[in-house]
């Protein structure tokens, strides 16, 4: 009998594995999402990857309908893999909002997936770290989701980026002044793509829409508001500007008026809580390609690499929940993107080169000595200290390899002299030095050589 032949070890396109140095990272990205979200009071939930494919169709309009991954299960139930986590929250909270009381903020860290075209920072497997405040119009909630954004960038150790936000209502009213509204999602769609194709590419969308050359004229005046303001542009004094100009443009909307109060809340409110100029602009080519927003929409890009697009956006949304309930859950919040905030950092040279989950490695001397290097281990451990046992004992070189190609910062030796006088030799990785200490003071010898490696890195 023959052997079976091999499989060949691929991933599909638009999917991808995480080796321990990616996925180290994406950790600390989320686990500082997790601890910003829960400063502002947002908690904890989870909902399942797929859904009865109801739940998800329209949602987020036709593109999002034609990237679903959609199939018949083994029930004969018509289900699709969730394309993001606001539709599963909208229905997660007409579903619970009983038990949850009202207001509820809630942030959710997942997987999603879209069957779209992929690109740099992109994929069809995605995870998303979404927050959102659901059961309240208060402006409030929309001003604290910027200061969200605002402070989860700033601690993520981000100096330039730019929260670009606008209104659904204000391209609403824009589009009732030049009698619009039936197209007013081919012309929302079609700004959503200006940034990426550009006002000639958007012109022949117009066009093709039914909407008239004078009209794409002023469309793409309108869309060009603010449209130079950027990371360092002092942003404040731009959105000041851009809200003296928006009421003519408006004019006769109430929605319109409701649009213009609501943007100049949120720049009053960043300016009040101390958000830099540069960090907040006004932006009304924004649009956001999901049919669900209704309100305040916000994306936020990157100074030094812009070109990635938006890494966090969001907005409110009054009337998706409606679909599941009679009873009103208008909400608000955003997603950060964190595959493409990832790429974007691995660019940037802003993580770290390093698979070692823990900072220690202790090396193991030879077999006799096991339970020792354990105990050294465990003591380490005891006190605070992250530490990784060699699990044989190989020549302490090869050990010593191991521990800089995965990027421990300290690796610990000791032989059976060492052992006997109760004492380590504690190593430097990163420079070489070495330090013999005693057993009884390993642990604080090692807490200060991390502080130093922390310095150096």
């Amino acid at each position: 009998m023959g052997a079976s032949p091999k499989i060949e070890p691929r991933t599909l396109k638009g999917f991808r594995d995480y080796l321990p140095a990616a996925a180290l990272a994406r950790e600390q990205l989320i686990e500082t999402a997790k601890a910003v979200y829960r400063d502002f009071g947002f908690a904890p939930i989870d909902t399942p990857a797929l859904e009865y494919t109801e739940i998800l169709l329209g949602k987020g309009g036709d593109e999002s309908d034609k990237q679903l991954y959609r199939f018949t299960d083994s029930g004969g139930r018509d289900v699709a893999l969730r394309f993001d986590l606001t539709v599963p929250f909208a229905r997660f909270a007409a579903q619970h909002a009983p038990t949850l009381g009202l207001p509820f903020k809630r942030y959710h860290v997942g997987t999603v997936w879209r069957g779209e075209n992929t690109q740099a920072g992109r994929y069809r497997e995605f995870m998303q770290c979404d927050f959102d405040t659901i059961g309240t119009e208060s402006a409030l909630a929309d001003q604290e989701s910027v200061l969200v954004i605002h402070e989860l960038f700033r601690r993520l150790g981000f100096e330039r980026f730019t929260i670009r936000v606008n209104d659904r209502r204000v391209l609403n009213g824009f589009l009732e002044r030049l009698e619009l509204q039936d197209h007013s999602v081919a012309v929302l769609r079609a700004l959503d793509k200006l940034a990426k194709v550009g006002p000639a590419k958007v012109t022949e969308e117009l066009a093709a829409a039914g909407v008239s050359a004078a009209q794409a004229t002023e469309v793409l005046a309108f869309a060009g508001l603010g449209a130079d303001t950027g990371a360092d542009s002092g942003a404040s004094g731009d959105a000041e500007a851009i809200l003296e100009q928006l009421p003519k443009l408006v004019q006769g909307s109430a929605a319109g008026e409701l649009g213009i109060g609501s943007l100049r809340g949120v720049v009053e409110a960043a300016r009040a809580t101390g958000v830099p100029p540069g960090r907040l602009a006004l932006d009304v080519a924004i649009a956001r390609g999901l049919d669900y927003y209704t309100g305040v929409i916000f994306e936020t890009f990157l100074g030094d690499l812009p070109k990635i697009g938006s890494c966090c956006s969001g907005g409110r949304y009054d009337d998706l929940a409606s679909l599941y309930t009679k009873q009103r859950l208008p909400g608000v919040g955003a997603s950060l993107g964190v595959d493409r905030l990832l790429a974007a950092m691995e660019e940037l040279g802003m993580v770290a080169a390093t698979s070692a989950p823990c900072p220690v490695l202790v090396t193991l001397f030879d077999a006799d000595h096991g339970t020792a290097s354990l105990t050294i281990a465990s003591e380490l451990r005891a006190a605070g200290i992250g530490a990784e046992l060699y699990p044989e004992p190989k020549k302490l070189g090869k050990q010593l390899e191991y521990a800089a190609r995965r990027g421990f910062a300290l690796a610990l030796i000791a032989g059976p002299a060492e052992m006997a006088e109760g004492l380590v030799q504690l190593k430097v990785l990163a420079t070489g030095t070495s330090t013999t200490v005693a057993r009884a003071e390993l642990a604080t010898a090692c807490l200060a050589a991390l502080g130093g490696a922390e310095r150096e890195s």
